[in-house]
């Protein structure tokens, strides 16, 4: 038998794995369900590539996009109890920050490639070899054929890859460039609430879903997230925080 057969039945079910309906698999549900009821399943596919993008080259809207994947990946570390890798080039993580948003620095393994080719190479070999319970990384540029490989890898280790694309000018928009992704999202900052006395309030977020297979594209204001890694809707919008709060800005591949 010819090595193309012999490899043929994994490769089935390689694509079967990408192709299959997401109520078939493992969900993560955000636990609000303001948002999970607009999600295929009632929540994001387990075992699959996330991609987000800040709205704009604004450090606030940056923070935001990096606190709504850190808190994506706390509390699957909370639900196995595993490590998340987070990799990145840059060396620029605040661990407090990131325990506020739900993952406790004793639960980061941290990695710095040179580059992004290095990076997606680390993070491919780290879901491979199933240690983390969920990966983090930040990329600049990543080809449709990387995001394919990353979602097939994903899909096969039951492990969720949550891929922060860096704007590489200010005009650039990450998510203009194709991808195999299952979610895209974009991010940024909303006012907070006013408080009573003088201080900051809990944060809040636009938060616009781009792209989902089997779902429509919507975006919504949510209150950050807090130390446990949960969203919650804005006490003063009520219901009306689900609802559509524009339409989405940009055209997502």
């Amino acid at each position: 038998m010819s090595a193309v057969h012999s490899s043929l039945p994994s490769t089935l079910a390689q694509l079967k794995a990408i192709a299959s309906p997401v109520s078939e698999y493992r969900v993560m549900p955000f636990g609000l369900s303001e948002l999970d009821a607009r999600l295929g399943g009632g929540g994001l596919r387990g075992g699959a590539l996330h991609e987000a993008a800040a709205q704009t080259c604004s450090l606030a809207d940056d923070a935001a996009t990096t606190l709504f994947l850190a808190g994506m990946a706390g509390r699957e570390a909370l639900r196995v109890g595993g490590p998340v890798l987070w990799a990145s080039y840059r060396n620029d993580l605040y661990a407090p920050g990131l325990a506020q948003a739900g993952l406790a620095s004793a639960n980061v393994i941290h990695a710095q490639p040179r580059d992004d080719d290095a990076l997606l190479a680390v993070v491919e070999d780290a879901v491979r070899d199933g240690t983390p319970s969920a990966v983090v990384a930040e990329v600049g540029r990543m080809s449709m054929v990387a995001s394919r490989r990353l979602q097939l890898v994903a899909a096969d280790a039951d492990i969720p890859v949550l891929v922060l694309r860096r704007r590489r000018g200010r005009e650039q928009d990450p998510l203009a460039e194709p991808s195999a992704a299952w979610t895209r999202w974009r991010i940024g900052s909303a006012p907070s609430a006013r408080l009573a006395v003088a201080g900051v309030g809990r944060p809040r977020w636009l938060v616009e879903l781009a792209r989902q297979r089997s779902g429509a594209s919507f975006s919504m204001i949510v209150e950050g997230c807090d130390e446990t890694g949960r969203l919650a809707v804005p006490a003063a919008l009520g219901h009306r925080a689900a609802e559509t709060v524009g339409p989405v800005r940009y055209a997502a591949a």
